[in-house]
């Protein structure tokens, strides 16, 4: 049976138990049981020692529903200190379909819940509503599986006590979601694409223009993905990419999308986002970009969010639009700590024929950078200015 099958599964699953009685902590581990059972499992129909009942491929959810409640059960009876929560689980509910109710939506917002931490937050959605391993999440984050493991512990720990149908803030899981998009690609985990697919199935329960904005802007970030690196690994910038490369049916996709949710005019962030990647998905090459558009989508996103990095992107476009001094005028204000203000105050020095600053700027955005990729790309462009100012 297909895993990304069982996946999308395990948070209709795990609300089942949990509107059964099981706390969420118990709940979710003997979800993941039943995911890695199912994974192990999959028997054909028909084959020695499996009846159909038994089957994993016959009816999903009803097996999953089955093995996670008895995996529940086994752990709640092990446990002497849970003794008195007997009279509770006792009796295990016949072997059958599934209930219909859905209680994903729930579950995004526990995953959410503002107690917790943005990391944990993601570690926690990516297991109970992604249905991923601790090892996967572990991997896809760089860092120990023990490491991982404590994280998801105190995450469930902390949403045990929260209601599992007390309301909660969409806008909060939507920002949770785009941290998991934003983690990208590493070991065996596509985080990216796990994030679209959360989203899409977030937007087909929850009727919000931001829900469907963020799903669009994650269609038209991914659609250039495949031209975002060099066969070294090495970064290339958007004016450098191979348009040709970029995934034309899923930046179709992403504009029919943002264009419905704009017709709602209820315009936010995510949408005005949205907005920006369209205009450079649309664009035939750098040149032929909409600057003055993507200014004024700048300006809206300004006007929502107040945020410094938005301006810092603002002053980007501005120079495009209008001439690199207007551009550099536009990043004067700002504060010189922002992620990437550096290279972008290299980038407009650049543009305004001033190599010599730029390089010098490029220098100190390297040294900056957290990223060794982003890193490796800005200390290459200083030494081919460097070696251009000596010629």
């Amino acid at each position: 049976m297909d895993e990304t099958l069982l996946r999308s599964l395990a948070p209709s699953v795990l609300g089942i138990l949990v509107r059964r009685g099981a706390d969420f902590a118990a709940a979710e581990d003997a979800v993941q049981d039943a995911l890695v059972e199912a994974v192990r499992a999959r028997p054909p129909d028909g084959s020695p020692g499996h009846s159909p009942a038994d089957s994993p491929v016959r009816d999903p959810k009803g097996w999953l529903v089955t093995v996670a409640w008895r995996r529940f059960l086994d752990a709640t009876r092990a446990d002497t200190a849970r003794r008195r929560r007997e009279d509770l689980v006792s009796e295990e509910p016949a072997p059958g379909p599934a209930p219909s109710v859905d209680d994903t939506l729930q579950l995004y917002f526990l995953c959410a819940h503002p107690s917790l931490t943005p990391s944990s937050a993601v570690a926690l959605t990516l297991r109970a509503v992604g249905g991923l391993t601790t090892r996967q999440i572990a991997r896809a984050h760089l860092v120990p599986e023990a490491t991982m493991a404590q994280r998801i512990s105190r995450a469930k720990r902390t949403v045990s006590g929260v209601r599992f149908d007390q309301p909660g803030d969409v806008a909060t899981v939507l920002r949770v979601l785009y941290l998991v998009f934003n983690e990208g690609y590493s070991g065996d985990v596509d985080l990216s694409a796990e994030a679209i697919r959360l989203t899409r199935q977030l937007t087909a329960r929850v009727d919000h223009p931001e829900a469907t904005g963020l799903l669009a802007l994650m269609l038209l970030h991914h659609a250039r993905r495949a031209a975002r690196t060099a066969a070294d690994g090495s970064l290339v910038p958007l004016a450098e990419q191979d348009r040709g490369r970029w995934d034309t049916g899923a930046i179709a996709e992403g504009i029919e999308i943002l264009r419905s949710a704009l017709a709602r005019d209820r315009l936010g962030e995510f949408q005005a986002q949205a907005a920006i990647a369209a205009l450079h998905a649309d664009a035939p090459s750098t040149e032929e970009t909409d600057w003055v558009q993507i200014v004024e989508w700048y300006d809206e996103l300004v006007r929502l969010t107040d945020s410094p990095v938005v301006r810092l992107n603002r002053a980007v476009a501005v120079g495009e639009a209008e001439g690199p001094r207007a551009g550099l005028a536009a990043l004067a204000p700002l504060d010189d700590s922002l992620p990437r203000y550096w290279a972008v105050a290299a980038y407009l020095h650049e543009c305004d024929g001033d190599p010599v600053t730029a390089a010098r700027l490029y220098v100190e955005a390297a040294r900056k950078a957290s990223d060794l990729a982003e890193r490796d790309h800005l200390t290459r462009r200083a030494a081919r200015l460097n070696a251009r100012a000596r010629h």
